[in-house]
């Protein structure tokens, strides 16, 4: 009996050892990129090989200094910020809606649009990007705020993935609120809604993490500093001599913050929210 015991207490801890011996390597670059914004230029990359590459020896914040001097921090912050805000209420609210029809609505051509959804999800975003540039540029939305947020502001795989949550509720429940009188936007906004917490916050979570990591179409869509995006400011220290990789790490470390209070602060609703919608077949 106390041999069966201490065989599950050592198994107990060669699992959790494991556990934490996997994610130290997989927190270890981000671990490295944040001592290294704290060293002076010369350090980075001084006992590379040792664990005292994680050690800052010569603390500093001069690294936070050169950023801060070189960035208009407040207007790329509210570049990016209303860029994500827009998308996030499309994608939330016409996207929640799209999902929510596919799913409880019986309407002629609701198997093709869901179809079509579906094979939306398998393209590329770079296969389109050209052609949604042209149609941006015809329209006169180049380095505007209408035309870096509007193009993405309902997204197929969040379709998907409210459809897939609202297929789980009962059609019951929308039965017995059609019976008190609720129509389907009363339905929706008072008893769907509520009841959908989970996969909201992991859409939300979703599009802030690709909008804030976006380059590629910012990159596209806008000219100048006006309304330049965190990632291209990022970009911004690649591309002037000479390189200052304690700037770039600083810049790194500051551009990460949001997505790891997100990711800290949400994560339960995350995982929650991408257990409830799954990939239903």
């Amino acid at each position: 009996m106390k041999s069966q015991k201490n065989n599950r207490m050592l198994a107990r801890f060669m699992f959790y050892a494991g556990n934490a011996l996997v994610g130290l390597i997989f927190v270890s670059p981000l671990l490295w990129m944040i001592a290294a914004s704290f060293k002076p230029e010369i350090e980075i990359f001084a006992n590379i090989n040792s664990i005292t590459t994680f050690i800052p020896l010569h603390f500093t914040l001069g690294n936070y200094t050169e950023v801060f001097s070189r960035l208009n921090i407040p207007q790329i912050l509210g570049n990016t910020f209303g860029y994500i805000f827009i998308v996030l209420l499309g994608d939330l609210f016409f996207g929640s809606m799209c999902g929510y029809a596919l799913a409880k609505l019986k309407f002629k051509g609701r198997g093709l649009l869901l179809t079509l959804v579906i094979a939306l999800m398998s393209m590329p975003v770079e296969a389109i990007l050209l052609p949604l540039y042209i149609e941006m540029a015809h329209l006169g939305w180049v380095n505007t705020m209408a035309g870096l947020a509007l193009p993405f502001m309902i997204n197929c795989f969040s379709i998907y993935m409210f459809y897939s949550y609202f297929l789980d509720i009962p059609d019951a429940l929308i039965e017995a609120a059609a019976i008190d009188g609720c129509g389907h936007i009363r339905t929706y906004f008072q008893i769907v809604m509520p009841l959908a917490k989970t996969v909201f916050a992991t859409v939300f979570i979703l599009d802030f993490v690709a909008r804030w990591n976006d380059f590629m179409w910012p990159f596209l869509i806008t000219t100048g500093e006006a309304k330049r995006t965190v990632q291209l400011a990022v970009q911004a220290f690649f591309g002037t001599q000479p390189i200052h990789y304690g700037a770039i790490m600083a810049a790194l470390t500051l551009a990460s913050l949001p997505m790891l209070l997100i990711y800290i602060f949400m994560q339960k609703y995350y995982v929650e929210g991408i257990a409830g919608t799954g990939i239903k077949g």
